[in-house]
């Protein structure tokens, strides 16, 4: 019975490895570089993400890392990619790692390689999905929007908290409300409202606002809400987001 037991639970353990396995070879839309393909392929694009990690990567920072990828499947200029670095054999891409400064003990990490620029940029924030798209789309003219968010907002948005001319922001939210007042789809145009209400608070009480309603929103959700409203304070967070300076 022991030896039953043993064998079942050796079983369990070597099929979960081949599916986190599986899983790291699977990662849609991530295209694996080495050292013969790296310098062919990143130049052919306007933005390159690329992550460094061992080779067969694995949990919770890889989970986000694909959900990047398959969010990245619909910018044809952005390319999503990892390079798998081994310590042992025959060190595989090891000349890359060694390249761009990276060790092993900072796995994994991610660089965003911007045409026109000499050297890439290092994302050093929270690892999820979220903060590396905002830091593609701070660095680079590439979008990708997170969940709930309209990509005309989101770059009058960006316009509008670079800006230090109250004139300007006053102009750039009267562009807002302006494609506000286009917008047809039920769906979106109490997400449009949104963005308008965000500026002309942050012309009222300063960019401060984005801040302290940030906590007040995160402060809501925490307390025992619907799916529904749950859904609905997380769209407007993600919209927070896009006005937010926080260098990512």
């Amino acid at each position: 019975m022991t030896w039953c037991l043993g064998n079942y639970m050796l079983v369990c353990m070597v099929l979960s490895l081949f599916a986190q396995l599986s899983d790291a070879i699977n990662a849609k839309g991530c295209t694996p570089l080495d050292s013969w393909t790296f310098d062919k392929i990143i130049p052919k694009f306007k933005a390159a993400i690329v992550k460094f990690d061992i080779a067969y990567p694995y949990g919770k920072k890889h989970d986000e890392y694909t959900r990047l990828s398959a969010a990245g499947r619909g910018s044809p200029e952005l390319l999503v990619a990892e390079v798998g670095v081994k310590d042992y054999g025959d060190n595989e891409n090891m000349d890359l790692a060694e390249r761009f400064g990276v060790v092993k003990d900072d796995f994994p990490v991610v660089k965003l390689f911007v045409a026109g620029k000499e050297d890439p940029i290092d994302f050093d924030g929270e690892f999820n999905e979220e903060n590396l798209k905002m830091f593609i789309r701070r660095h680079s003219e590439i979008y990708i929007g997170l969940e709930g968010c309209l990509e005309v907002f989101d770059r009058i948005a960006d316009k509008f908290m670079v800006s230090e001319n109250v004139k300007e922001r006053k102009e750039l939210l009267r562009e807002a409300e302006d494609e506000w007042d286009k917008i047809k789809s039920p769906s979106d145009r109490p997400i449009a409202e949104t963005y308008v209400k965000v500026m002309r608070r942050v012309l009222e009480k300063g960019n401060e606002f984005i801040s302290t309603e940030t906590s007040r929103v995160n402060g809501l959700m925490a307390e025992k809400l619907t799916k529904e409203k749950k859904d609905e304070m997380q769209g407007k967070l993600n919209i927070l987001k896009s006005f937010a300076r926080d260098e990512l």
